[in-house]
């Protein structure tokens, strides 16, 4: 696959600013202090968006990791092909979602 500079280039990116994303989530989901006095419905509002924020997290880490793995398997032969068929992965695919490892239409699948 040609271009490999420029894709390196974008995983590069998108790991930092995944991993911005990581910490601000992380501090989001801090419990609140004991003696924060606020009103039940507030609390139970806070438990919810707590609740949204550890999802996000979770997501934003399994990103992380696939990015990582990614940029490690870019000098591979076998980069940019989908793990499912063996097709290659169009580069403006690549480039949108650096962490696809799968084309289209075996992610619809998946």
């Amino acid at each position: 696959m040609d271009n490999k500079e420029e894709i390196r280039q974008r995983i590069e990116d998108e790991i930092l600013k995944t991993e911005m994303q990581v910490t601000e989530y992380r501090e989001l989901c801090k419990p609140d202090e004991p003696d924060c006095a606020i009103g039940r419905v507030s609390r139970m509002d806070a438990i919810n968006n707590r609740s949204v924020t550890e999802a996000s997290l979770r997501k934003a880490e399994e990103k992380l990791n696939t990015l990582n793995i990614v940029l490690a398997k870019i000098d591979d032969d076998d980069f940019g092909k989908c793990l499912r068929c063996g097709n290659e992965i169009p580069l403006g695919r690549i480039l949108i979602r650096p962490e696809s490892m799968h084309c289209v239409n075996c992610d619809r699948r998946i």
